[in-house]
């Protein structure tokens, strides 16, 4: 009796292994998935520390070309570190072809090079952000009622020179229709006149998750601003590259470029 009392003793005060993160979302190309660790565990993931809430919340994401598996590891407090295999399915992708630019919109010239790489510099800023507050739990809405005239993903063909494939979902509407935050998040960039994207808005959801609506006609939030889903945020335009009235929406987390069109669900009517 003494014998089993003392064993029972030794594996109580053993430590508890790490139990495994509970994942849910889309584990393909350009989807977001949401996680739950026991609080105060450590997560990585994509060569980086995850975010986690105090309530054991995290996301991660997987980009346009993400390959066909990645290991998420997590250590709990015990300092037992463990991993499981993700696997990303792959997806295909279209070819769109789009013509009638201004070349300068396909070729830049020099002297607008410089401008070029400043403003790209100040996005890449913003998708580095890793802000505490976890906005995206408001969920994902439509951000205007229109026609879908461009999809994630596809390869971008301009003017018949083959370019960068398209990283966010185009909606169509009329010039001046209002476009709302489709996520609760603060403003990060606000910009009428950028060289690509024309009228611009970012906003931080925060744990890495950012978006950027491009094209807009008007930007009628400021940097710093916190907007709510649903608020209205600018109204469409064809400002920047564009050849016609558009919404470009995107979605990042981090360096990962996401597709929308996963987290939502049918056109409001």
């Amino acid at each position: 009796m003494r014998v089993w009392l003392l064993v029972l003793l030794a594996i109580w005060s053993l430590p508890a292994l790490a139990e495994a993160p509970i994942l849910t979302g889309d584990f393909v190309q350009g989807g977001l998935v949401h996680g739950h660790v026991a609080p105060g565990t450590k997560v990585e993931f994509d060569g980086r520390a995850v975010r986690v809430g105090a309530d054991g919340s995290f996301i991660i994401g997987f980009g346009r070309d993400f390959p066909g598996s990645a290991p998420l590891y997590w250590q709990e407090a015990n300092g037992k570190r463990q991993s499981r295999s993700l696997k990303i399915k792959a997806r295909d992708y279209k070819i769109q072809r789009i013509d009638g630019l201004p070349k300068k919109f396909v070729t830049p010239p020099k002297a607008v090079l410089q401008r070029i790489r400043r403003e790209n510099k100040g996005i890449a800023a913003v998708r580095r952000l890793d802000s505490v507050a976890p906005w995206f739990e408001s969920g994902f809405k439509w951000p205007l009622k229109g026609r879908i005239s461009g999809v994630y993903g596809s390869q971008r063909v301009l003017n018949g020179k083959p370019r960068r494939p398209h990283y966010g979902l185009d909606i169509a509407a009329k010039t001046g229709t209002p476009v709302h935050a489709s996520t609760d998040g603060k403003v990060v960039l606000a910009e009428s006149d950028l060289y690509y994207t024309g009228g611009t808005v970012m906003l931080d959801h925060g744990h890495g998750l950012t978006s950027v609506y491009s094209h807009l006609h008007s930007v009628t939030v400021k940097t710093g601003q916190f907007v709510r889903q649903g608020e209205q945020i600018g109204t469409l335009g064809k400002t920047g590259r564009a050849t016609g009235p558009h919404l470009d929406w995107r979605l990042n987390w981090f360096k990962q470029r996401l597709d929308p069109g996963l987290l939502l669900g049918p056109m409001p009517k």
